[in-house]
C-alpha cells in the first residue's frame, strides 16, 4: 500500500512539479549610488549594487536599477544634503525610467539607508506600482543604522505585498569584504528558499 502511494506521489510530482520561491519569476529592483560613499570613498559601483548583482546572479533574476532623472552629486556631503532636503520635503523625485512589474511574483528590493529611510526615489517607484499579491524581500546597506524600520515604511508604500525577512549589510562590508557579504547573501537566500 505504501509503495503504491509513493509511486503515485512520484508520478504526480514529476508530472506537475513542485513550485517554491526559487520557481517564482523574480526581479531585483535596486537603488544604489556610485561615486563617493560613506566609509568607502569613491567607488565605481554602489554598495547596494554589489549585493544586488550577487542576488540577481544567484536567483536568476532580472535586475532593474531605479535611477533618478537628475543624478545626485558625486561628492558625498553634497549628495546627502540633497537627499535630506528631499526627505524633509517628502519629495518624490522623477526617475529616469520605469519597469513593468506585473509578470513578477517575487521582488528583491534593495536600497541604501539615507537619513534613516529609503532614498526618496524608491518611494517614487513603489508608489507608482501595484504590489498586491507579490512578495518583496528587501535588502539594504548601511553604516550603523541597520534596517532603520524601513521594512515598515516599505509595507506602507507597497500595500498588498507580503514583506519578507530583510537582509542588512554594512556598505563597507559589501564594498571591501565581498566574501563576507556573499556569505550573508547566501544564508539569507537559503532562508527564503533559494
Amino acid at each position: 500500500m505504501i509503495n503504491k502511494f509513493l509511486l503515485v506521489l512520484v508520478f504526480v510530482v514529476s508530472l506537475f512539479g513542485v513550485s517554491g520561491a526559487a520557481d517564482a519569476k523574480s526581479l531585483v529592483i535596486i537603488f544604489s549610488r556610485a561615486d563617493e560613499n560613506y566609509n568607502v570613498g569613491y567607488v565605481q559601483e554602489g554598495n547596494t549594487m554589489v549585493l544586488a548583482k550577487m542576488i540577481a546572479q544567484k536567483t536568476g533574476s532580472e535586475l532593474f536599477e531605479i535611477k533618478p532623472a537628475k543624478a545626485y552629486p558625486a561628492d558625498y556631503d553634497t549628495a546627502i544634503d540633497v537627499a535630506k532636503k528631499e526627505q524633509n520635503a517628502h519629495a518624490r523625485p522623477a526617475i529616469a525610467e520605469d519597469k513593468n512589474i506585473d509578470e513578477y511574483d517575487m521582488i528583491f528590493f534593495g536600497y541604501p539607508i539615507w537619513w534613516g529611510d529609503l532614498p526618496m526615489a524608491c518611494y517614487t517607484f513603489l508608489e507608482s506600482h501595484d504590489f498586491t499579491g507579490k512578495k518583496i524581500a528587501l535588502f539594504c546597506t548601511h553604516e550603523g543604522s541597520g534596517l532603520s524600520n524601513t521594512d515598515s515604511k516599505l509595507k506602507r508604500a507597497a500595500p498588498g505585498a507580503e514583506i519578507l525577512r530583510g537582509l542588512v549589510v554594512r556598505g563597507s562590508v559589501a564594498q571591501n569584504s565581498r566574501a563576507e557579504a556573499e556569505k550573508s547573501v547566501n544564508s539569507w537566500l537559503a532562508k527564503l528558499g533559494y
